[in-house]
């Protein structure tokens, strides 16, 4: 079983890159500790809009359409695979209390459509911050959608202010030579 990825997995990873090419950005098996003591480690969490992301795999989820039972060492498959669909609904559960939303995607489920899907819950949610009080100028409209920021678009058609403002260099300390040392 050592061979069984726990992160990383091709679904998982194709969602990850479709979401970051819209221009999303997550933590990926990012451990939450949560109130209530437990602790669960999405497969990607946007921590500013609290949405935890899974992508279960068939076998290992008990996907009543793909779902397979085992036929060698059912004693030990079968309470296994029931244990993990009862650790997913606890997990689901405690993160719900703790004011997450929670999305749940089979690895069957098309690319399209799984993000699609987490897109969708990420703008029922709205990120904390001043940005998104209302007001007049944050009255929901086109401009402020959420997605990618800083792009030029139909929502954004300037995009950043100049293009030194996109790339920015870090400030560096240029190295120090023998004449200032002295």
């Amino acid at each position: 079983m050592r061979a069984n990825r726990r992160s990383d997995t091709k679904p998982e990873l194709a969602l990850r890159h479709a979401l970051h090419r819209l221009g999303y950005r997550y933590r990926k098996d990012y451990r939450l500790d949560l109130d209530s003591g437990r602790r669960v480690r999405p497969d990607i969490a946007f921590t500013a809009r609290k949405v935890a992301v899974f992508v279960d795999g068939c076998f290992w989820h008990a996907c009543p359409e793909h779902g397979s039972k085992p036929r060698a060492n059912e004693w030990y498959w079968g309470p296994k695979l029931i244990k993990n669909v009862e650790r997913d609904r606890v997990n689901d559960a405690a993160l719900i209390l703790a004011g997450w939303t929670v999305v749940r995607l089979w690895e069957h489920v098309p690319i399209d459509e799984a993000v699609g899907t987490v897109v969708t819950a990420l703008t029922e949610t709205a990120a904390p911050g001043p940005a998104n009080e209302a007001g007049p100028a944050n009255t929901a409209g086109p401009a402020n959608t959420a997605g990618p920021a800083n792009t030029a678009g139909p929502g954004n058609p300037a995009g950043p202010a100049s293009p030194a403002d996109a790339a920015e260099p870090p400030n560096r300390i240029p190295p120090a030579t023998d004449d200032s040392l002295g």
